[in-house]
């Protein structure tokens, strides 16, 4: 299965982003808010420059206390990005997440945010996948 396959059947695809000067404290209660696991940082919404996980913000509040919250995401977000594209297939995201032991990636084309998937999107669209497999040989088998 493509990502472009996986972005589709997610009941939402809106992908919430954040500049680099938005206040940690800002990021939690949007996490929070929405019930999501991250916000893409971005100046203009559309160039992914960082991702912050709620993980990443736990693990501040663990390290240094409740002053964290006062930083800007800028300092605690992850600028490495690794990112996919429309048509990736959901085995190599799957890899490369479960490599990097990261939960959430952008989906860019030509520079430019256009999706983002999770690790249970990529999950539940492999399960999809082996079932339509197994469907498939039960029938070859059975003479269908």
């Amino acid at each position: 299965m493509l990502v472009s396959q996986i972005l589709k059947s997610k009941s939402d695809d809106s992908v919430y982003t954040v500049p680099p000067s938005t206040l940690v404290s800002e990021a939690a209660g949007i996490l929070s808010k929405n019930r999501i696991g991250t916000v893409v940082i971005s100046s203009d919404g559309t160039v992914a420059e960082g991702i912050l996980s709620e993980r990443d913000i736990v693990r501040e509040l663990g390290a240094r206390g409740v002053g964290c919250l006062g930083d800007t995401v800028e300092k605690y977000m992850t600028s490495k990005l690794v990112t996919c594209h429309h048509g990736d297939q959901a085995q190599d995201i799957l890899q490369k997440m479960t490599d990097g032991r990261f939960r959430h990636m952008p989906v860019v084309e030509d520079g430019k945010l256009v999706g983002l998937i999770s690790l249970g999107d990529v999950v539940k669209a492999r399960l999809t996948e082996l079932a339509m497999e197994k469907d498939a040989l039960e029938g070859m088998i059975m003479g269908h």
